[in-house]
Order: structure tokens, then C-alpha cells, then sequence
């Protein structure tokens, strides 16, 4: 992107927040506060009109700035650790109404990326979109087989635009990081390249297809999500096909009391989905707001969820999964102590904060939501509150967490939706516990024997030769050792010898240059050699004749 483009693109970014009363913003960054000036003089604040709030602004003009930046807020809206809570409501509210593209393009680009033409891969192809949204948009079609069919085709020249609005955001990041306090603290260049790397990952409909394929796999045989089937023959990277569904989008409420739906079941199946996923196959849905989220209600009174759109997926480090547990565990019990020594342990807050001081911190925080009934209290915000609460002992959040606790709040949102009553406690509590005794109880010796079992099957006929192996290396570091120790002990004896020679020598050398100082001229007492030296040099002689005989 050059200069110019870029200069350009900000002269856009500028009338729009100008428009949407937002040019407050830039003239807030410690830079440019000497030119607040023509903030308060600009003919658009002359007339002052009623502002709505600071968050609903900034939405709105992210949808006037288009599609990159739609995405982004989206994205963004998942940073709950580091946003205001009125910004993060407003922005989750974004929605990809983004107009489409022709059924025509479309066309083009699936015949160029599947090598054939539409006619020969479809029954049925509809150019009219389903559904339109940032990065890609649907169509409807059938398989030459008669299998009903949602073709996604990524948009035609959304990855340049994406590059150009990357490199303007980063651009823009590094100004306030470099210029603004507060910036420091939001880390605004890691969160643009955190976006950067998912929002690149959507464009690649291969990996979604492998997305939805595993997830898929997970729930097969349950009645608690469905997921669509891949056909693979049909998918490139930007270009998937795969299985249409039908059902009630999960935010129609009316639509589902209508039908006689058991609102009970749905509100506890979903918090089901969330820690099955979260603990049991460690792969989970990231972004499972009410937009991704179907019905099923052909037996309303066993009702079942319905995903699509698998392009951000996340995955939790054994440790994480631990973390997250033994938290909830914690949390559901009161037991602050334990949550401030698992945030400890797991290496979130440095080790050398006091437990006691940051039990008394999070103890704040939770006493005042646990005074409600345990219908009303949303253990997303409590979570939420805690990473709060924990970042000024210096805790960072990782990425995979925060969307971790992005999707419980999704999660926990549409359940309570669907069910006011609903209970997380109640029905996550067994869950939870049968975890905790799978990692670390009865269950998770008995799983770690079934695990290895086979291993040592297949082990158990190399056994005699692997004990004698065994036995041999035994009993040669044995040999090995009579010998060291034999060695050593001749070594010892040798040093001791060398140790008396040496003392033989040095005292005879002595005892004969004494002999010699006695004898000296200079040193003469008396006009006759001393009969102490003529002693003392033959001694010294012999001495030194034993030890040269030693050596």
C-alpha cells in the first residue's frame, strides 16, 4: 500500500468518525492535544446534538468504514479482558449485513477453483445468495446425487482489501502505542496482528472444512449439536461445500415456544456443548453467538443444536483445561483460597505473589455476585471479573483463554435465553467433578491403565529378552564397578607412594642444603665444619637416595 493510498484511506477513517462525532478520539492521543483547538472551532461541533453513547458510535462506524473493519470489531468484541464493558456490549452487537457480490462472480470463482463448470458440478445452482457476510457469502444448490447443498465463496479481492486495512490498523496501532498511556496497557500492535492471523485463517475455506469435518466427528452419535457433513470433492480454498441444514435460528424465541419447543433441555444441552468441547475433546467453537446457532425441532421435546460457520476454532493446553476446571471448581464452592493458588500454580500471576493477598482481591469481587440466587449469577462475568481483578497482579490473559471465556458467555447468554431458570451450577457441577476425577482420581489410574494396557500386550512377548537385557547391563555396571573400585584402590595405593617418595626426597633436599647454609663461609661460627651439618648432609643424602630408589 503506498503512501498515498494510505494518506487517503485515513482522510476516509477521519470524515467517518467526524460524521459519527468520534474526531474526539484522535484529538484525545497526547500527540495531537495541542491541536484540540480545532476540535472545539470545526463548524460540525458548533451545533451540539445529542451524542449516543460512546459505544454505539464506535459501531457504527466500523460498519460505515465496511467489511475489514466489521470483522475486527467483531474480533475485538472477544478482548473483553482489555475493553470497557459497554464498548465490548456494543461491539459484539456487529453484524456481517454486507451486500453481496453477483451470483455471476460467484459462478467464476468456483469454476476457476473446482476446475469445472458450474452446470457439471450442480443439479441446481441459486446465484442469489443465502447470506452475505464480511468474508465470504452462501449459496444454495444441489448435487448431481439430489443432496441439497450450501456452497461458501470467499469474496473476489477481500484478501488485498484485508492487506491494505492491516497495514493502515498497524500503522495506526504503533502511533498509539508510541504516543498514548493507554496504550501501552491494550498492547494495540498485538491485538491488529491477533486479528491479522484470524482473520487470515477464515480466508482459507480448506481449513474450515477441516474445522467442521473434526467437529463433526466429535459429536457423532449424540443428540447435543449437529454439525453438517463436508463433501470434500467440492472444496478448495476458497470455495466448501457442504450439507444444508434446516432449522429455527437460536435467537428466535417466539418461533420456539410456538412450536412447543423444550426450552429446559436446550438451555442445559448447551452448557453441555461448552465443557464437552471445552474439557472432553479439547477442540471448541469460538464464535457460537446466536447468528451460528440452529434448531432442530422435528421432536420438539428433544430438540438439538445446529452449527455452521467453523472458521475460528480453539484448543486448550492440558494445563489450561486444568486451570479452567479446578477454577470453576473453586468458584462453584466459594473456596477463594483454592482459586488464587490455582492461578499461582498454573503460572498466570507471578510466582511471587502473596496467595493471601490475592485471595482477598478475588474474595471482593465474588462475595457481592454470590449474594444473589444462583439462578441470576452469569459465571462468564464471573470469570470476566476475575481476569480483571487478576491483571493488576500482572496476570496476562492468552489468546485461546480469552476466547475460551468469550465462547462461555456466548454460551451461557443463549442458555439463559432460552431458559431463564437455568442453572449453570447445576448442571455443570457433575461434569466438572467427573473431569476433575478423570484426571486425578480412582477413574484416571483406571483410564491410564486401560491407555497403556495394549502398549504392554504388545510388549509382553519381548519380555524375557528385555529382562535379560536388562540383567546383563546390570550386572556388567557391576563388573564395571569391582573394576573402578580396583582401579581406584590401586590408583589410592599409588598416590600414597608417590605421596611418601616425594616426602623422602624433599626432606633428604632440605636436610643437605641446611647442611650446606651450615657449612658456608658465610655462615661459619667457627673455623671447623660443624659436626650437626656433616649429620644432617648425610641424612639428607640417604633420605634422598631412598626416595630416587622408590621412584
Amino acid at each position: 500500500m503506498n503512501l498515498f493510498s494510505q494518506l487517503y484511506r485515513l482522510f476516509v477513517i477521519n470524515r467517518v468518525l467526524i460524521r459519527h462525532n468520534l474526531d474526539e478520539l484522535i484529538y484525545a492521543i497526547p500527540a495531537f492535544r495541542p491541536l484540540r483547538f480545532i476540535y472545539h472551532i470545526s463548524p460540525w461541533n458548533w451545533k451540539k446534538e445529542e451524542r449516543a453513547p460512546r459505544g454505539e458510535r464506535i459501531r457504527k462506524a466500523l460498519e460505515d468504514l465496511g467489511p475489514v473493519f466489521v470483522k475486527f470489531g467483531q474480533v475485538l468484541s472477544t478482548r473483553r479482558d482489555m475493553l470497557p464493558d459497554d464498548l465490548a456490549d456494543e461491539l459484539a452487537k456487529l453484524q456481517d449485513n454486507v451486500p453481496p457480490f453477483s451470483g455471476k462472480l460467484a459462478r467464476e470463482i468456483i469454476e476457476k477453483s473446482l476446475g469445472k463448470s458450474v452446470n457439471e458440478l450442480f443439479q441446481d445452482f441459486d446465484e442469489t445468495p443465502l447470506a452475505s457476510a464480511s468474508i465470504a457469502q452462501v449459496h444454495t444448490a444441489t448435487l448431481q446425487d439430489g443432496k441439497e447443498a450450501i456452497v461458501k465463496v470467499v469474496r473476489p479481492g477481500i484478501e488485498k482489501t484485508i492487506r491494505h486495512d492491516i497495514d493502515l490498523m498497524l500503522f495506526i496501532a504503533k502511533m498509539v502505542n508510541r504516543f498514548s498511556a493507554v496504550g501501552k496497557r491494550l498492547r494495540p500492535v498485538e491485538v491488529v496482528q491477533d486479528y491479522e492471523k484470524v482473520i487470515f485463517d477464515e480466508l482459507d475455506l480448506g481449513r474450515e472444512a477441516a474445522n467442521a469435518s473434526q467437529l463433526r466427528r466429535n459429536h457423532s452419535g449424540t443428540k447435543d449439536l449437529y454439525v453438517p457433513d463436508v463433501y470434500w470433492d467440492y472444496c478448495a480454498e476458497n470455495v466448501m461445500v457442504m450439507e444444508r441444514i434446516y432449522g429455527v435460528p437460536a435467537g428466535d424465541i417466539k418461533q420456539l415456544h410456538a412450536n412447543g419447543v423444550d426450552m429446559k433441555v436446550l438451555g442445559e444441552r448447551a452448557v453441555d456443548i461448552f465443557f464437552t468441547q471445552a474439557l472432553t475433546h479439547n477442540f471448541f467453537h469460538a464464535d457460537m453467538h446466536p447468528g451460528n446457532i440452529f434448531i432442530d425441532i422435528s421432536n420438539p421435546k428433544d430438540p438439538t443444536f445446529i452449527g455452521v460457520d467453523f472458521g475460528i476454532m480453539g484448543s486448550l493446553e492440558a494445563q489450561d483445561q486444568r486451570y479452567l476446571a479446578e477454577n470453576l471448581h473453586a468458584f462453584f464452592n466459594r473456596d477463594y483460597k483454592r482459586v488464587a493458588e490455582v492461578h499461582i500454580e498454573s503460572g498466570w500471576v507471578p510466582s511471587h505473589t502473596k496467595a493471601s493477598e490475592f485471595e482477598a482481591a478475588i474474595r471482593t469481587v465474588c462475595e457481592p455476585i454470590f449474594q444473589l440466587p444462583i439462578k441470576d449469577i452469569s459465571y462468564g462475568k464471573l470469570l470476566l471479573r476475575l481476569f480483571q481483578t487478576a491483571r493488576r497482579f500482572n496476570m496476562e490473559v492468552q489468546p485461546q483463554l480469552v476466547l475460551l471465556q468469550k465462547t462461555l458467555l456466548n454460551i451461557e447468554g443463549m442458555g439463559r435465553e432460552l431458559y431463564p431458570d437455568l442453572d449453570l451450577w447445576v448442571t455443570a457441577k457433575p461434569f466438572i467433578q467427573r473431569w476433575m476425577d478423570e484426571q486425578s482420581g480412582i477413574r484416571s489410574l483406571f483410564n491410564g491403565a486401560k491407555e497403556n494396557l495394549p502398549k504392554f500386550v504388545e510388549q509382553l512377548p519381548h519380555m524375557p529378552v528385555m529382562i535379560n537385557e536388562v540383567i546383563r547391563q546390570i550386572h556388567e555396571k557391576n563388573s564395571n564397578s569391582e573394576s573402578e573400585s580396583r582401579q581406584i584402590q590401586a590408583l589410592r595405593e599409588e598416590i600414597k607412594q608417590a605421596n611418601q617418595r616425594t616426602t623422602y626426597t624433599v626432606t633428604g633436599g632440605v636436610l643437605i642444603i641446611s647442611a650446606v647454609l651450615s657449612s658456608s663461609p658465610l655462615l661459619l661460627v667457627s673455623s671447623y665444619t660443624s659436626p650437626i651439618s656433616l649429620g644432617l648432609g648425610s641424612l639428607g643424602i640417604a633420605l634422598l637416595a631412598f626416595g630416587l630408589m622408590k621412584k
